[in-house]
């Protein structure tokens, strides 16, 4: 039974207050499958790089990767790079606002298309990501942008979801925008994580102080900070310990509330 107008403004407004009170990538994230499926959108594909070049999507290992696709459909499209070919992720990459598949539908039968993108049509079609809307969303830096994949529940076609874009699209941009902004604005962990130590001598570092400077706060020697220093680049895969802070910082590591320390 479909909600009454109070009834699904009310569900937006839970939704929007769980979302800003939550304190991990991951609570935002379950909460937000949760919310798209209720749309008809059961499969979501976020990504968010603030290293991105000029001219290029940038590599998966420096962006933050969100998606509950299938983890073959993963393997192949993410870690296998095919997402370089997908004709929807490069329009991401390049503008802002929402723009439907029917655009890849128009490019898959264009006769031109390169060998990847026929593995992406290939790709898409075993797994049924036919028909959706995806997302750019607007950022303040040239070396950032995020965007998400809306995929449709199997069953649906893109007919079906241009109905469902004409009546709750406005609604959906709203929410997938709120979400890349609380999700950009907290820590970003990887495959590995800085500990407190390391934490507390990249702050010091990013205040100006000296590795002296820091070993007389810390009460540690010289050669400890110089240690938790060189294991917190090897962290987060950097040469200087000043590309350490810069990284550190990009991902919300660093001079976090105390709340957030932990995750």
């Amino acid at each position: 039974m479909a909600r009454s107008e109070p009834a699904e403004q009310e569900a937006t407004v839970d939704f929007l207050d769980a979302i800003m009170h939550a304190t991990s990538i991951q609570e935002i994230w379950a909460l937000h499958t949760a919310r798209m499926a209720e749309f008809g959108f059961d499969r979501l594909l976020y990504g968010f790089s603030r290293f991105k070049p000029p001219k290029s999507l940038g590599s998966p290992d420096d962006s933050i990767i969100l998606t509950n696709h299938h983890p073959d459909y993963v393997k192949e499209f993410v870690k296998g790079g095919l997402y370089q070919s997908a004709p929807m992720v490069n329009w991401v990459a390049e503008h802002v606002g929402a723009q439907s598949w029917s655009m890849m539908h128009e490019r898959m039968g264009h006769a031109d298309l390169g060998p990847d993108e026929r593995r992406v049509g290939r790709l898409n079609e075993r797994f049924g990501v036919i028909a959706g809307y995806s997302i750019g969303f607007r950022d303040v830096s040239v070396r950032s942008k995020g965007g998400i994949g809306l995929c449709a529940r199997p069953g649906l076609d893109q007919r079906d979801v241009e109905t469902i874009w004409a009546e709750h699209g406005r609604e959906i941009i709203v929410l997938n925008n709120v979400v890349h902004l609380r999700v950009s604005a907290l820590p970003y962990v990887s495959r590995k994580t800085l500990t407190a130590r390391q934490r507390e001598a990249l702050e010091w570092v990013g205040d100006g102080k000296t590795t002296q400077d820091i070993a007389t706060i810390m009460g540690l020697t010289a050669a400890t900070i110089e240690k938790h220093l060189r294991l917190a680049r090897e962290v987060l895969d950097v040469d200087t310990t000043a590309q350490a802070v810069l990284m550190a910082s990009f991902r919300n590591q660093i001079f976090l509330l105390p709340d957030l320390r932990a995750t």
